[in-house]
């Protein structure tokens, strides 16, 4: 470094970047100042007005006609505070708002282009009026071409405003939003940070997520918001997770395609060309209706033929079933004439012939007395015994 050159030290932020002639202390800047705040506008901060002359037109369903014409006075009296000119066009079926000599808020015609929005999408004139606030926003989210099946489109947008609009009361109470579901657009009224939840929880229920899945995570952060010492902590272990569950859906029968061919199928013949082939083309009147009346009388002939055969088949006798004769057994109980593929009747047959044979033989000689009894020892002794 040269002897004229000043040595300077290197500073850097909070955020470890380099300081620069923009990154210097504030002495202003004190902690105590809300940057978010929004103060109320001043006419002393533009005396002079505005320069050139702007101007917001918007249309309306003719259902709303009757109820804007009864209103309008009160919207051109809030307008007219502000220094805004409105006009509205029956033929045309329209809402102008424009700027005067009178404006100071350079703004105020963006919130009056809201409020005519907000009148034709049937916001009633007394909510619609809150948008001229400072503080007050507004959304209209458009959800008639987020879905093209008309009846799953009116089914999700009543699952939205739930039994007796119990569903869109809860969103209202935890995002702190006026919410109006009209036809196929949704209008919220309120902070930028309740409108941001309310359109997530509105696309979301027309893309088949139920709101209750939102609602019970603005519960929990709710009460989270109330504990300081969670105020600097990631709350994703607090809320809830739940898994998608895909629904198995009935595969279409795919048709099989055909190979393809360059050339067009052959045409099919005329009923002209038919009756060419026939010759019925060249027949007479007469011989046609001949003929006609003939294939008449064949088709009722053969139609009588199978309408008595199926009467006469409710008297045709069922086939008999052969049915296996039983006998009693020694044990009382009942078996089979056939058992173990011998005939019980054979068997009684050859019974009788032996019980003849035995009874044909002849009787035993009677046995003498004597030859049961001992012999004697000695002639003595049997002369004593006689």
């Amino acid at each position: 470094m040269s002897e004229g050159e000043e040595k300077t030290e290197i500073q850097y932020n909070a955020q470890g970047k380099r300081k620069g002639k923009h990154d210097k202390p504030k002495p202003w800047d004190t902690p105590d100042i809300d940057h978010w705040k929004i103060e109320p506008f001043q006419p002393a901060w533009n005396e002079g007005g505005l320069l050139e002359e702007s101007s917001f037109c918007t249309l309306f369903p003719q259902y709303r006609e009757k109820y804007l014409q009864d209103v309008w006075p009160v919207v051109t009296k809030a307008l007219k505070e502000h220094g805004i000119a409105c006009q509205l066009n029956l033929v045309e079926g329209s809402m102008t708002v424009s700027t005067t000599r009178k404006t100071r808020d350079p703004y105020i015609i963006i919130k009056a282009r809201d409020l005519i929005k907000l009148l034709s999408r049937s916001v009633p004139a007394p909510q619609a009026l809150k948008i001229l606030d400072d503080e007050m926003q507004c959304d209209i989210i458009k959800i008639g071409n987020i879905i093209r099946n008309k009846e799953r489109f009116v089914k999700r947008r009543q699952r939205l405003l739930g039994p007796n609009g119990a569903t869109l009361k809860a969103i209202e109470l935890l995002t702190g939003c006026y919410i109006l579901v009209q036809g196929n657009t949704v209008a919220a009224m309120g902070s930028f940070k309740g409108l941001k939840a309310v359109r997530r929880i509105v696309e979301d229920c027309i893309r088949n997520v139920h709101p209750i899945y939102h609602i019970k995570a603005l519960m929990i952060k709710r009460e989270l918001t109330k504990d300081p010492e969670l105020a600097n902590q990631n709350w994703d272990r607090f809320l809830p997770k739940f898994k998608k569950k895909n629904v198995k859906q009935k595969k279409s029968q795919q048709k099989e395609k055909k190979p393809y061919t360059p050339f067009p199928p052959p045409q099919q013949p005329s009923k002209i060309d038919l009756q060419l082939e026939s010759g019925e083309y060249f027949l007479s009147a007469e011989r046609k209706a001949a003929k006609k009346w003939q294939e008449k009388q064949e088709k009722q002939k053969e139609k009588v033929i199978e309408n008595k055969k199926k009467r006469e088949a409710a008297f045709v006798p069922p086939k008999e079933t052969k049915k296996r004769k039983k006998t009693a057994t020694s044990n009382g109980g009942v078996s089979d004439t056939r058992t173990n593929g011998v005939n019980a009747q054979d068997m009684a047959d050859k019974l009788k012939e032996k019980f003849e044979v035995i009874k044909k033989r002849k009787p035993a000689k009677a046995m003498e007395i004597e030859t049961f009894l001992a012999a004697p020892e000695c002639e003595k002794c049997s002369d004593d015994l006689r």
